[in-house]
């Protein structure tokens, strides 16, 4: 029931998504008696992905769901059961059974927002235990989410604002719900759409598409349809428009008792016809719709003018006098073109007139794919419809983008048809980043005492203490720094001088901000929901305004100025007293 009540319930992590040592700590804590201790945990990163200076926040409303789901199962005891020792005190397996996040606190940079090295993205509190069991999948879901908004993103920021992006790899993607994920935060990182249905089933991201080299090579353009009157047994349904009753027809009907009237409706896959059989309680011109199509070879290429008044055409035919046309404008031969792309471009034509794009690279772009995309498009416009655009798949995209762009202009030209200049380019194939990134989220605090990672490495360093977040803003709104504090410090105000200390300093400096913007907000708390999560249009849109509000320097995608984040004085005094062994 609860899964028919939230539809992404079947996208939800389980408990078990989880590493085996959480499943073994826990044990050592409830052996060592601390399963009930507080602990705090912080999930952060240590250097932005990419190369670049900047991050993006995501994956919180699956966190959210994940955790107010939470809960073992029988089948999920019993298989830790089978991989622990078989002298586990079976107590700890009841202890298990009983678990659940209504004792968890969650902390979380809204989904989003800009994201820095060291700024926690959650802060998640609770028992110890069940907090050590959700590290895991809580950094399963933030890490790769955030990953992919902050690359589309970057993406979005190399496009510029005006172009559309579209999401379409599925079918390459790490599993379904890799797949999920990666169309989700491709969205909320700047994408225009999706090509994954279900990512639009579930999440209400946009979906779009058209077709695959698949669909054009199965058209040889000799294709014969069905016998139009050739008796058969299975009756083909026709649907009344007005008030009559649906008929069931055999498929004998004599071609000369079916007249023809108006022909596909754009994207509807139906064909329109007004039956005279003669019959008393049949008005003439009863306009009915066929499922499937089945008359005479011209009636399926019929396309009714897009004003709607008028008779049918016939779409391929038309398309074959403007290929004449085009090929002679082109200096190619007639002959070129293959006939069953032509086909399929017709025929995806009829299905979709207001939306007809061309797939360009089955065969070749220049000799047949231009060209009868050309001829269909100029087919379609005669009857006023526009063409969507053109796809190309392979080779130099951006040379032969730049070519066919001067060739529409030239066609525009030639053929007194002004549209065709502007018609769409689409590119695919491979288009993105490489993902170099790797976040890390680290315990921080247990039983209220700070606790941080001292290693040789400095990098890998954490920073101890509950802490709270804050952004330092300019007078104009820009981000000037973050800056991280103890929980117990007071909260910084606007116009107040702040001693700080930038990573690495020997000294601190000071700011004086216009304006101060907390970070992480209370979204969870003992396991109730402290507020409804923004929807994903709407996490979309302030990741777009958080970026907008970012300087140049640090948004550019090359060689960007790194972002500061420092930190308050009473914090770096625990960073030097921990380091130099002394109790806080």
């Amino acid at each position: 029931m609860a899964a028919e009540q939230d539809p992404e319930a079947r996208a939800a992590a389980r408990p078990l998504l989880t590493d085996l040592y959480q499943a073994t700590m826990a044990l050592g804590y409830w052996r060592a008696g601390r399963a009930r201790d507080a602990a705090e945990f912080e999930l952060f990163f240590r250097r932005c992905p990419f190369g670049g200076a900047f991050a993006l926040a995501a994956g919180l409303r699956d966190c959210v769901r994940f955790l107010r789901a939470f809960r073992l199962r029988d089948a999920d005891v019993q298989f830790l059961a089978s991989v622990l020792p078989p002298d586990t005190d079976p107590a700890f397996f009841e202890h298990l059974r009983a678990l659940d996040c209504s004792e968890v606190t969650v902390r979380a940079l809204p989904e989003g927002s800009l994201a820095f090295p060291g700024v926690p993205l959650l802060q998640v509190s609770g028992p110890l235990l069940v907090v050590q069991l959700l590290e895991t999948p809580l950094l399963c879901l933030v890490s790769y989410a955030s990953l992919v908004a902050t690359n589309a993103a970057r993406l979005r920021l190399i496009a510029g604002p005006e172009k559309r992006l579209l999401e379409m790899g599925l079918r390459r993607a790490q599993g379904p719900d890799g797949g999920l994920t990666a169309s989700t935060y491709s969205y909320l990182g700047g994408f225009d759409s999706s090509s994954n249905v279900l990512a639009g089933q579930l999440r209400g991201v946009p979906v779009a598409g058209t077709l695959a080299h698949s669909f054009v090579t199965s058209f040889s353009g000799s294709e014969v349809p069905p016998d139009p009157v050739s008796p058969s047994s299975k009756p083909c349904c026709l649907q009344a428009t007005g008030p009559k009753p649906a008929l069931a027809l055999a498929r004998g009907v004599p071609p000369r008792q079916v007249t023809p009237v108006l022909s596909q409706e754009a994207g509807t896959g139906c064909i329109t016809f007004a039956l005279k059989l003669g019959c008393p309680w049949l008005l003439p011109g009863l306009i009915l719709h066929s499922w499937p199509p089945f008359f005479t070879d011209s009636v399926l290429q019929m396309l009714a003018p897009a004003a709607g008044e008028g008779p049918g055409v016939d779409l391929a035919a038309k398309a074959q006098v403007w290929l004449e046309q085009v090929c002679a404008h082109l200096g190619l031969g007639v002959q070129e073109p293959h006939p069953g792309e032509r086909a399929a471009f017709v025929a995806y034509a009829l299905a979709f007139p207001r939306a007809f794009q061309g797939l360009l690279d089955s065969y070749s772009v220049w000799r047949s794919g231009l060209p009868n995309f050309l001829a269909v498009a100029l087919a379609l416009g005669e009857l006023g419809y526009r063409a969507a655009g053109v796809r190309l798949d392979s080779g130099d995209l951006l040379q032969q983008a730049q070519e066919i762009r001067k060739v529409f202009r030239a066609a525009a030209a030639r053929f007194q048809v002004p549209w065709l200049e502007s018609v769409l380019i689409v590119v695919s194939n491979n288009i993105d980043e490489e993902a170099l990134a790797r976040l890390a989220q680290e315990l921080v605090a247990v039983g209220g005492q700070p606790r941080m990672k001292l290693t040789e490495d400095p990098e890998k360093q954490t920073l101890p203490g509950s802490k709270a977040a804050f952004r330092l803003l300019g007078s104009d709104g820009s981000p000037l720094m973050d800056m991280l504090q103890l929980a117990e410090e007071p909260v910084p105000q606007a116009g107040q001088e702040l001693r700080v200390w930038p990573p690495g300093a020997r000294e601190p400096c000071t700011v004086r901000p216009a304006q101060v913007e907390p970070l992480l907000r209370l979204c969870l708390q003992q396991g109730q929901l402290c507020e409804p999560l923004p929807s994903l249009a709407e996490s979309r849109a302030l990741a777009q305004l958080s970026l907008s509000r970012l300087s140049p320097e640090h948004r550019r995608l090359q060689s960007p100025a790194q972002y500061q984040v420092v930190l308050s004085e009473r914090l770096q005094a625990l960073v030097n007293s921990l380091c130099a062994g002394q109790s806080p």
